[in-house]
């Protein structure tokens, strides 16, 4: 299929799923023979077939088992690294994590694989946790097959900045005190940076406060995207890594508990993300500061790179959906649901 005829993600939307797979399966298998890194799964053809304008197609991205790609997902949803935790004699508290720059194939939709670079194997990445004022260590190993590095957000010395490039077989250690406290977020920062996010190689870091928060469910969301025939373009949309990981397997909670969600945008060659609560408001703390100015809505934006905390409660039993204010982000497997028990 020539340039000018080429099926975009849109056009598959129109489509219909068996639409997409008669028309744009031999387009795909020439792509993937031009560009040898691009996801492989049991039959290629299906890699932009995520219609979702009736239930019958939309039940086809949902996976109904709890395969490798929706575990990895739902473990990243509670998983936090405190890392290994030292008292220093002068009373401070030193936490040292390893990480681990590897390329690795991600299932990322139910026979849909993507081949990722990846901090310690899972996209998005370990979601680091400390408290304000601890020394950290990050032991940053290259085991990938190309130069990397962990650029975090927050305030540290120029030097640890992660601008410089980890070779492959090379190792780093950043070294630097947790501050400020809120949601930060952490990425490569090699050129091409569109390219090295986009194939994996970011996540959250946590800085809690040095007087806790009120405790809560604590739950962590990277909302994310996946470009699989290098177009420029998002087949997929995900938080944590898998299409629709939460529509069979929704998110339990109970009645009028605080729930904390600690969300940020990572999502490449989009402007904006979103997430949307059905039936309910919740409290939004840009940046995840307790004294920032916060919002009370069901409905906010993120810039790539932004994140906040959210706090809810649920007053009614049921089940109500979350997902992204994009249409099209939705419909390409940006949806959850939370079970209100």
């Amino acid at each position: 299929m020539s340039d000018d005829k080429k099926v975009s993600r849109r056009d598959i939307l129109k489509m219909g799923t068996a639409g997409a797979f008669g028309i744009a399966g031999s387009y795909y298998l020439n792509k993937m023979a031009q560009f040898p890194t691009v996801a492989q799964a049991s039959n290629d053809s299906s890699h932009k077939t995520s219609n979702h304008s009736n239930h019958s197609n939309h039940a086809n991205m949902i996976d109904k088992t709890k395969t490798t790609g929706y575990k990895m997902a739902e473990r990243l949803l509670t998983d936090f690294d405190y890392g290994e935790v030292t008292k220093l004699p002068n009373g401070q508290i030193l936490r040292e994590y390893k990480v681990v720059a590897i390329d690795k194939e991600i299932e990322i939709a139910k026979g849909i694989k993507f081949p990722g670079w990846t901090y310690n194997g899972t996209i998005p990445g370990p979601t680091f946790r400390c408290t304000e004022g601890d020394l950290l260590r990050f032991h940053f190993i290259n085991k990938g097959s190309h130069p990397h590095s962990i650029h975090f957000h927050g305030i540290h010395p120029p030097e640890m900045d992660g601008l410089t490039s980890i070779y492959p077989g090379q190792k780093f250690t950043y070294e630097f005190e947790a501050n400020p406290y809120g949601l930060q977020i952490y990425h490569c920062h090699v050129l091409p940076l569109a390219r090295h996010i986009h194939k994996g190689l970011y996540g959250n870091f946590i800085i809690d406060p040095k007087k806790p928060r009120e405790p809560a469910l604590e739950l962590n969301m990277v909302m994310n995207g996946f470009d699989l025939d290098l177009d420029g373009e998002n087949e997929f949309y995900t938080v944590n890594g898998y299409a629709n990981a939460f529509m069979n397997h929704p998110i339990k909670i109970k009645k009028d508990q605080l729930v904390r969600i600690y969300l940020s945008n990572l999502t490449e060659f989009d402007l904006l993300n979103s997430f949307h609560l059905h039936a309910n408001y919740f409290t939004y703390y840009p940046t995840g500061r307790n004294d920032n100015p916060s919002q009370f809505t069901d409905t906010i934006m993120q810039c790539q790179g932004e994140r906040g905390i959210i706090e809810v409660r649920f007053p009614y039993k049921g089940t109500y959906m979350f997902h992204a204010h994009v249409s099209e982000f939705a419909e390409l497997g940006w949806m959850g649901f939370f079970e209100v028990e």
